[in-house]
């Protein structure tokens, strides 16, 4: 007996990640080289600003993955580690990209890589070298002072580490499974299965609420109020 054809599943442009989870994600990725590089040239006044403003990032991020769109929001990405082994057991198939947000093991590399950065941000408000201290310094003492300096430069390595996953990840992705994650970041939109249901947005003056408050809190620990 023939085989009936199978309709082909029509797939359509569809909005999967909003502004605000965007903006943070490649405000950190310009963050980064710039904290790095204020550094090894000596300009830590500039280096701290940098720091101060990921702490912003960093506050709002943990803010709307409790309240935000629904693929920003981390029950909603984060899954059983099982089930990210078994994803990343498949990495090398190719198959149509019908995944709504992060997918199963991607999840679990963001959360990685939010912690690293919360506590590279956190140990060095509470660091110091030679010419300069974190403004936790003289509160922790000089002793954890001398920790959380250690911690600082280890904990970037560690960062520098999970970004190189995370890159190479995403360019097996493209080459392997024909599958671009970089698009749909820069323009919040992504081609699925029609029959896909849209993820909730919410709303942009949440977001900036959010950051306002984010971004007092992080100038309070700046300036000790």
């Amino acid at each position: 007996m023939a085989l009936r054809n199978r309709k082909p599943v029509l797939f359509l442009p569809m909005r999967i990640w909003d502004l605000p989870t965007r903006l943070f994600h490649w405000l950190i990725v310009l963050l980064l080289p710039a904290s790095y590089f204020s550094q090894e040239l000596g300009y830590m006044q500039l280096h701290f600003i940098f720091g101060y403003v990921m702490l912003a990032l960093l506050l709002f991020r943990l803010a709307w993955g409790f309240v935000g769109s629904d693929t920003s929001r981390f029950g909603r990405f984060l899954v059983s580690p099982l089930e990210g082994f078994r994803h990343l057991r498949r990495w090398r198939v190719r198959e149509a990209d019908a995944q709504v947000g992060h997918n199963a093991a991607g999840g679990w590399m963001v959360l990685a890589l939010l912690l690293l950065l919360a506590v590279q941000v956190v140990s060095g408000l509470g660091a110091h070298n030679r010419t300069i201290e974190g403004p936790l310094a003289k509160s922790v003492g000089q002793a954890w002072s001398d920790r959380l300096s250690f911690a600082h430069g280890l904990v970037f390595n560690l960062v520098l580490v999970a970004v190189a996953l995370h890159v190479v990840a995403i360019a097996a992705y493209a080459v392997f499974k024909r599958q671009d994650l970089v698009r749909p970041m820069l323009t919040g939109k992504k081609r699925l299965p029609a029959a896909t249901r849209a993820p909730r947005m919410a709303s942009s003056a949440l977001a900036l609420l959010l950051l306002a408050v984010a971004a007092l809190a992080a100038w309070a620990v700046a300036t000790q109020v």
